[in-house]
């Protein structure tokens, strides 16, 4: 009699149990794909693997080619790079941080990949740097709020 009691309440159990880890390993999947498309997204590629280089011919920045100041010894220096939208970027970013890197014309900018991680050097006003020093500026070009660098 007892066992006739009990045997529903463990079948139950059992069945909430199976129930719990199937949505686990489903909640593990979606994270675990969610992870794929962000690192696939950081690094520029597609769900096939392209490189964003790969799918989409680079945007003449030719305008961009120069000089740019910034704020407390933070420089830009932009060049042709050895093809048609291709550029190289040097810069001082930090007080402690310089380089060179190769950049890639894009709809959006100049997308490049320095220690920090994928960057995009967009067109902006001294506003949008977020930086005090470059507040009235018209002509800028800006990494991300707080870097951004002007001309004249």
């Amino acid at each position: 009699m007892r066992l006739a009691i009990f045997a529903p309440l463990v079948l139950g159990l059992s069945a909430c149990s199976t129930a719990d880890q199937t949505a686990q390993e489903s909640g593990n999947a979606v994270a675990s794909t969610g992870a794929a498309v962000a690192n696939a997204v950081e690094q520029g590629a597609d769900s096939l693997g392209n490189t964003v280089s790969d799918i989409a011919a680079p945007v003449d920045r030719n305008a961009w080619i120069g000089r740019w100041i910034g704020v407390e010894g933070t420089y830009l220096v932009i060049a042709k790079g050895d093809g048609p939208g291709r550029y190289k970027l040097e810069m001082q970013y930090t007080l402690d941080d310089k380089g060179s890197f190769e950049g890639t014309g894009r709809d959006a900018g100049i997308a490049f990949r320095r220690p920090d991680g994928a960057q995009v050097l967009r067109a902006t006003d001294g506003v949008a740097t977020g930086l005090k020093y470059l507040a009235g500026k018209k002509d800028c070009l800006t990494v991300k709020p707080g870097e951004g660098y002007c001309r004249g």
